[in-house]
């Protein structure tokens, strides 16, 4: 069960954050696979778009709109999935949203949203598709973290603090969730150019295009292995200094993202 992968036949797809970036993206390349797939995210007009692009694919995008935030909506879903198309068989839960945190000016209201989004929100949508995938006896669930988790960056305070609370909580599960059949995977992309990057006020090396990051999460889904992390020269670097004595740790990120050299800035009241 460890390499199991959904196929077609297998049941459906559900993607969280389907609307924009990386989720939309992957969720018409599942489609195009001939995936019958459930997109998630609170705009249904973009959905609606994004099923629409579908409409001569192998396969279909059905649009289910939900707030990951909303524990009852996510339930809701979940038993929509299995009535409408009888067994879940994979689950990615892509929905995040990025609050840049600058330390001289720090909200409380920016960490909320962001572990209600990030963390809540995925929690919300796992309990109830891991009981679905038990009750079935078998399931495949990929979690979208990030890079931002193995270590701190700057403005990352909320998002990476979520990024590295949803690995540790996907390494916890699989130990129990192996007995039950139930494959988890983890996905820690680099940069990648979404609208979420293009908050972002430093240098993001080896920054990737979204449609070859939905390419490598689609291969790794195939592939063995509890881990999909790419660009594999940017990732492993930074796996790397996680090793290192914190000084070295916080000068070599200070000189790859340039940050060092910025002056504190007022970002305003907004």
């Amino acid at each position: 069960m460890r390499h199991y992968f959904a196929e077609p036949s297998h049941g459906a797809v559900w993607v969280t954050g389907a609307s924009s970036g990386i989720g939309a993206a992957l969720t018409l390349k599942l489609a195009q696979a001939g995936y019958t797939v459930v997109a998630t995210a609170r705009g249904e007009d973009k959905l609606n778009e994004l099923a629409a692009k579908a409409s001569s694919a192998k396969g279909r995008i059905h649009p289910m709109p939900g707030d990951v935030t909303d524990e009852a909506d996510m339930a809701r879903i979940v038993d929509s999935i299995i009535s409408q198309h009888g067994k879940l068989a994979l689950a990615i839960f892509n929905a995040g949203v990025y609050i840049p945190v600058h330390g001289n000016e720090l909200k409380v209201e920016d960490f909320h949203k962001t572990f209600a989004v990030n963390l809540n929100g995925v929690v919300n949508g796992l309990v109830p598709t891991v009981n679905a995938m038990q009750r079935a006896g078998r399931g495949h669930i990929a979690i979208v973290s990030s890079v931002t988790g193995y270590g701190g960056l700057p403005t990352s305070a909320a998002y990476g603090a979520t990024k590295a609370a949803l690995t540790n909580m996907a390494e916890s599960l699989k130990f129990d969730l192996d007995k039950m059949n139930i494959r988890i995977q983890v996905v820690h992309p680099g940069f990648v150019d979404t609208p979420a990057t293009e908050k972002n006020e430093f240098a993001m090396p080896a920054l990737m295009k979204v449609d070859d990051a939905v390419d490598r999460i689609i291969e790794g889904l195939k592939r063995p292995g509890f881990e999909i992390t790419f660009p594999k020269r940017f990732t492993y670097a930074l796996k790397f200094l996680g090793l290192f004595p914190y000084p070295v740790y916080f000068a070599a990120i200070n000189r790859m993202t340039g940050w060092s050299k910025r002056p504190l800035e007022s970002r305003g009241s907004d």
